[in-house]
């Protein structure tokens, strides 16, 4: 098939048949009477007109590659028709007007509604109507179905009833269509399509200013108007979005109109940017295929995908779309469509999926994470600013500081602990009252409030301990380096020391800038078999343990509430591997290590806190109510996570005062400061802050007002960042049942019921809870032996079964 454009002129050659000949050839005859003179008379229409001709040679031609093609201007002849038509129009335009009816005329004077006059349908009728939104249909009718709708036979072989408002075009010249034969006849029909004969249509059209129909223009491009021609030219007509554009429709009949030079220009620009476009997306979704094929270690690395910036957008959509977090309609299109061409459904888990696939993402990918937008890394200004720090920072309180490096210094935590931020210190004086000393990091020796890094800082508002990383609140080297406390170095610290009476309470305390040096780094592990061992070189540990006898009961005593359970650690090696090692930590915080350091960092908090009530300090006071909480309603229940997780359920949110201390009702404390986790906590922070300004005698940075203010945004992220370590840890503790050996049996603690024989359970061995049917007559705080059945960490899927 081919097609010629001339200039001031035009002509098309074109092999299809149509009426046993060429079309070509029927054009070029239609004019060849015309060459005999150079001036012919039309005396019915009344004027003369002079025909132009000339011949040039088109080699390629099928069957006769010297055959010449004629092309004639034929301007003068259009001219003259069209001022004889213009004149008939206003002619009947008169007419019209003095009817008082309105008439739509084309532009050669034709009435619109003659040409939009819609034929009934029949059966045996060939039709196109439209099946959905997508897709168009070519069907014989078959019988009507009702009053206006129609039983058709579809291409597709389908039967179904069609509104007439379905119906976009009725082939004419058939009547009695066997609907076996729709197949060839489409078959037909596209072997028969030219688009680029559009383009001659068109130029002819807009030189007459002529609108056209389906048959007139099968008539212009195939020399006939027949079913199959009338069809082609449908189609090239109700598919062009170049040249041709709807001037009216009535019912399965439209009118089509030549749209303006400018207008074709702009929209055939626009087509060449659109398949510029296309086949870059064809191009992506090829490298998407690529690399799915490829095994896991060939996979191309995450940095190919962003170092193209068409790429990398496509890849941003396709992440957004994976966690929910599309920004416009644009993405989430964008995103929609590399899934449809990939042959995968549009969700969230196809995108997730398919990343994974390519190698972008690793398989554990922290999903909650992405959808977060945390601050995982610290900006180039950020680091160089304290790096600055590190190097020209100046002590303000050097003079001050008293010197306890005498002292022998525990600084116990887990052993993976990055930033070590407090320690312990103890002895017996001679009256037997016991003085504990709680030595606190102190990072507000290099950051002053309002910094470019303390701004930062509050931004994060905590640091992020997951399973596979530790995201600082501060830049890496300035925490671990300068900031932390480090075994047998004289560090700086913040030193809270408490006297306290033999009945636990706190008889003197104090509050000093001080240096220390750390002289053991123990884990909880190692701590709580040196307080078994009972060593006499370790005395000052047996004191520290002594007092943390004393200081729980007697918060007891104050009505304190105890809420120990198991406390799961994971830390997983090589994360960005399929099947990376997952170390599991449970710890019950009832060990008497952990007891130890977490009745000494409560005392540290009260202290604080009656040393900002009684200088009239602003502090983040934390208080819990407990007034609606009796305990001995949980008597009955086993002491550990069993009665704890029933006190959870009923505790009352922390409440938060910054002008003077709120009772702790389940601390059974009278007030109480977060003061030991400045390197990881904003909001101790801020207390060192206060209470170092108060020690050198300045004002205040924050009043209690803002105090309130940088609360409300920093708890507000410690939540978020407190989910998001919840659900990591799940997610990798599942992940290890997953891989454990269907028959291996677990022991769980039933903690509560939740509907008829369907129980809270908590797995002792890995301390995470899920729900499970249990037999009757068990009871809360019953052990059960139970099988995991499935486990599916992406959907938090936990199912138990009992073994009987």
């Amino acid at each position: 098939m081919m097609a010629a454009r001339a200039v001031n002129g035009c002509s098309i050659l074109r092999s299809a048949t149509c009426g046993g000949g060429p079309p070509a050839f029927a054009f070029c005859r239609r004019f060849h009477r015309l060459r005999a003179s150079p001036v012919r008379e039309f005396s019915k229409l009344g004027f003369r007109f002079r025909i132009l001709w000339s011949e040039r040679r088109l080699s390629g031609r099928p069957g006769d590659a010297d055959a010449p093609t004629c092309s004639y201007s034929i301007h003068s002849l259009v001219d003259s028709v069209m001022e004889e038509l213009e004149a008939v129009r206003k002619r009947r335009s008169s007419r019209s007007v003095r009817a008082n009816v309105k008439v739509k005329l084309t532009s050669t004077g034709e009435l619109l509604e003659d040409k939009l006059a819609n034929q009934e349908l029949q059966a045996g009728f060939l039709l196109e109507f439209k099946k959905d939104a997508d897709r168009v249909l070519l069907a014989v009718a078959h019988r009507p179905d009702g009053k206006k709708n129609w039983m058709v036979f579809d291409q597709n072989g389908a039967t179904s009833s069609i509104k007439p408002q379905q119906i976009t075009y009725i082939v004419p010249g058939v009547e009695k269509f066997n609907h076996t034969e729709i197949t060839d006849f489409m078959q037909r029909a596209q072997d028969n399509l030219d688009p680029a004969l559009l383009e001659f249509a068109w130029i002819e059209l807009l030189e007459k200013n002529k609108p056209v129909t389906p048959e007139e223009l099968a008539e212009m491009i195939f020399g006939c108007s027949d079913p199959l021609e009338s069809y082609c030219s449908h189609i090239l007509l109700s598919k062009d979005e170049i040249y041709f554009t709807v001037l009216e429709s009535k019912g399965c009949r439209s009118i089509y109109g030549p749209r303006p030079n400018e207008q074709v220009e702009e929209l055939l620009r626009r087509k060449l940017v659109k398949e510029a476009e296309e086949k870059k997306f064809q191009e992506f979704v090829q490298l998407l295929k690529s690399a799915k094929e490829m095994p896991s270690h060939a996979k191309p690395p995450k940095s190919s995908w962003l170092a193209e910036d068409s790429i990398q957008d496509r890849i941003d959509s396709l992440e957004a779309y994976a966690i929910d977090a599309w920004v416009t309609s644009d993405q989430k299109k964008a995103a929609g469509a590399i899934l449809k061409a990939m042959g995968l459904q549009k969700t969230a888990a196809s995108a997730l999926n398919l990343l994974i696939d390519i190698g972008y993402f690793p398989v554990h990918v922290n999903l909650e994470l992405l959808k977060l937008n945390l601050r995982t890394h610290h900006s180039e200004e950020i680091v160089e600013a304290a790096e600055i720090l590190l190097s020209e920072s100046h002590d303000l309180d050097e003079v001050s500081r008293i010197d306890l490096t005498h002292l022998k210094v525990y600084a116990i935590d887990v052993d993976e602990a990055d930033e070590l931020d407090d320690a312990l210190s103890a002895s017996r004086l001679q009256d037997g009252r016991i003085k504990v000393w709680i030595h606190v990091a102190d990072p507000a020796r290099f950051v002053k409030p309002g910094s470019k890094v303390d701004r930062e800082a509050r931004k994060r508002g905590t640091s992020i301990f997951l399973p596979t990383a530790t995201y600082p609140m501060f830049p890496e080297r300035l925490a671990m380096e300068g900031m932390s406390l480090r075994q047998g170095e004289i560090c700086n610290a913040v030193t809270v020391s408490v006297v306290l009476r033999s009945d636990g309470s706190i008889a003197e305390y104090s509050v000093d800038n001080s240096f220390i040096k750390p002289t053991y780094m123990l884990t909880y592990e190692s701590a709580t078999e040196l307080l078994h061992l009972n060593l006499e070189e370790e005395a000052e540990l047996k004191i520290l343990s002594e007092a943390a006898v004393l200081r729980s009961q007697w918060r007891r005593g104050q009505g304190a509430v105890d809420t120990a359970t198991l406390e799961t650690r994971v830390k997983v090696v090589n994360p960005e591997d399929p099947e990376p090692l997952i170390n599991l930590y449970v710890e019950n915080q009832a060990e008497p290590a952990m007891r130890l350091v977490s009745e000494m960092m409560v005392l540290c908090g009260e202290a604080v806190a009656t040393f900002g009530s009684q200088h009239n300090i602003p502090l983040p006071y934390r208080g819990q109510p407990q007034s609606n909480i009796d305990v001995s309603a949980f008597g009955h229940l086993p002491e550990g996570p069993v009665r704890s997780s029933a006190i959870v359920k009923v505790m009352r949110a922390a409440e938060m005062n910054f002008r003077s201390p709120v009772r702790h009702g389940v601390l059974g404390l009278p007030g109480y400061v977060q003061f030991t986790s400045p390197i990881r906590r904003y909001m101790d922070l801020t207390a060192h802050y206060q209470i170092k300004a108060f020690l050198r005698g300045e004002d205040f940075p924050f009043s209690a007002g803002e105090l309130e203010g940088i609360a409300s945004t920093v708890n507000m992220q410690s939540r978020v960042v407190r989910r998001l370590c919840n659900s990591s840890l799940r997610y990798w503790v599942i992940e290890l049942l997953r891989r454990q050996r269907k028959d291996k049996r677990y022991t769980a603690l039933i903690l509560r019921f939740i509907k008829d024989r369907i129980a809270a359970l908590l797995l002792v061995e890995v301390g995470v809870q899920a729900s499970g049917w249990v037999s009757e007559g068990k009871q809360v705080g019953d052990e059960v032996q139970v099988r995991v059945e499935e486990a599916h960490p992406r959907e938090d899927v936990i199912l138990l079964k009992e073994v009987v």
